[in-house]
């Protein structure tokens, strides 16, 4: 049953629903989830007039969501509570028309361009905070496409088939059969893939230069303040982003957000998208901007989508990314092995042996998380000591069934050409190579800079994070940078926040104290 403080949200969200819609149930009566399946739309249903539940007989579980009695083309094959239920909630807000992720016009001709049929499965776990932004987006482009469906597959109650692909982590996509994708990812880079793998018929060209007072690159903590404060001084602000949110979507619980003891990182995405819709703020999502031009002191922006966008002052807050190991393996086996997200792929190795790179907190933290699902977890660190914070070696070595192992140098990751079996490392101290089999690695060694775009026209240094003076200016007049993407130490939140602040502050008073922001 829905809490009733959930049920008054449903009920308010459902309240300007414009057409009918049925949840149609295939169950079989014997399954054993038939009656949470029940349970759950018929409570979502009696939330509005506008919807209802239809049961038919079937072999195994799923339901269709049909738009006045039409097909919608998208089927769930699973319970969708936990992280999935928003899901649910917006694939009827969406098809209402009515939904807060809805395309731009020129993403939706994009998706409308598509000829091939295309047939998706998207395989996930209740768990997995990654999963609900693919499913959704994918959702979307089958609402939009009728030559696109989506089936939504819980791995936990369709083993037979997660078995029959071998999948190993979540989001797992697959198009027509074939692997198309594994892991977070955004509609924009999803509809790359589509098109790449079945061509398009979109030939549009969007105009060029759309000008702004500021531009605002990334939507994570940095940016949304960023794009918030410059927006409050009364410049015309766009945000340029891949998804607003950024890494901390990623992010299960956050309890250091100073005056909120506790969030998670989709909640906190979920008000930084609120806030930045307070203001006359242009947010360009889904994109991913690929070039800066520097003419005059005028940059210009070109997206993933042809856009190009130009300012006389652009703040960079475009974060980082988690870093690969680049070694032999690693590659070839992720999404069947090799892992980068604990709480999402964590439950697939319930009852085996794991590996994690890295001993900083992100590892340790894994390591933790992993030890109450994995029978076995052995921490690899480079180093000669464990860099996390002393609290988490404390707990470490509490847990019987993690082992560390320092002075240890990755040299590859070895499987049978389907899944990981074992991992390969060299001890720095004996010089002696060294195989440990497990079923499973996640890479936790930091974070990469996504500066590359900019790179050829801002100062970096060795590692690729953007140079930046006290006030977030860069070596290029106009330019600043915000947050992970600079040399600002301590990559936290909250930090992130107060320089995405200080960066717009620095361009507002560049302007009024008459400093060119053109050079």
């Amino acid at each position: 049953m829905l809490e009733q403080t959930i049920k008054k949200q449903v009920i308010d969200l459902f309240s300007s629903l414009k057409n009918q819609y049925t949840f149609q149930i295939n169950v079989a009566s014997s399954h054993s989830s038939k009656k949470e399946l029940v349970s759950l739309l018929e409570d979502v249903a009696s939330c509005s007039d506008k919807v209802s539940v239809e049961i038919l007989e079937s072999y195994s579980l799923s339901f269709n969501i049909l738009q006045n009695n039409q097909n919608t083309n998208v089927v769930f094959k699973a319970v969708p509570n936990g992280h999935e239920f928003t899901t649910l909630l917006l694939a009827v807000l969406n098809l209402d028309g009515i939904g807060k992720n809805l395309p731009d016009e020129i993403l939706t001709k994009r998706i409308q361009a598509i000829t091939a049929n295309v047939k998706l499965k998207s395989f996930i776990s209740l768990s997995c905070t990654n999963c609900p932004d693919v499913v959704q987006a994918l959702n979307i482009l089958a609402f939009l496409n009728p030559n696109i469906s989506h089936e939504i597959i819980d791995g936990a109650i369709n083993q037979e088939e997660v078995d029959k692909l071998n999948i190993q982590a979540v989001p797992s996509v697959y198009a027509n059969g074939k692997q198309l994708h594994v892991g977070r990812s955004s509609l924009g880079e999803l509809l790359g893939k589509i098109e790449e793998q079945f061509g398009t018929d979109f030939t549009q060209k969007v105009q060029p230069d759309k000008k702004y007072d500021i531009i605002v690159a990334g939507g994570g903590p940095a940016g949304v303040s960023a794009a918030v404060y410059s927006a409050r001084k009364g410049f015309s602000v766009a945000i340029v982003a891949e998804k607003i949110g950024g890494q901390v979507t990623e992010t299960v619980s956050i309890e250091n957000m100073i005056s909120i003891p506790k969030t998670s990182g989709a909640e906190l995405s979920g008000n930084l998208m609120k806030h930045l819709n307070d203001y006359p703020i242009d947010i360009l999502d889904n994109r991913i901007i690929e070039k800066l031009d520097v003419i005059d002191g005028i940059k210009t922006l070109t997206t993933s989508l042809s856009e190009s966008l130009t300012t006389p002052a652009l703040i960079i807050a475009t974060g980082a990314s988690w870093k690969k190991l680049n070694i032999p393996g690693e590659s070839d086996y992720i999404g069947s092995g090799v892992a980068f997200c604990t709480h999402c792929d964590g439950p697939f190795y319930k009852g085996k042996k794991v590996v994690v790179i890295g001993g900083g907190n992100s590892g340790l933290e894994a390591a933790i998380d992993l030890s109450s699902i994995a029978t076995e977890v052995e921490v690899l660190e480079f180093m000669d000591e464990l860099k996390g914070d002393q609290v988490l070696q404390d707990k470490i070595k509490q847990l019987s069934n993690v082992k560390v192992r320092t002075n240890a140098q990755t040299l590859s990751i070895e499987g049978d050409g389907s899944k990981v079996n074992s991992i390969k490392y060299k001890n720095r101290e004996t010089e002696q190579e060294e195989v440990l089999t497990t079923d499973g690695v996640f890479v936790q060694i930091g974070l990469n800079a996504n500066s590359k775009a900019f790179s050829d026209t801002v100062k970096t240094n060795r590692i690729g994070e953007i140079e930046i003076d006290s006030h977030c200016r860069t070596n290029q007049a106009g330019i600043y940078a915000a947050g992970d993407v600079s040399i600002v130490p301590y990559k936290q939140i909250v930090i992130a926040m107060g320089e995405g602040s200080k960066a717009a502050l620095s361009a507002f008073d560049d302007q009024i104290k008459g400093l060119q922001l053109t050079n």
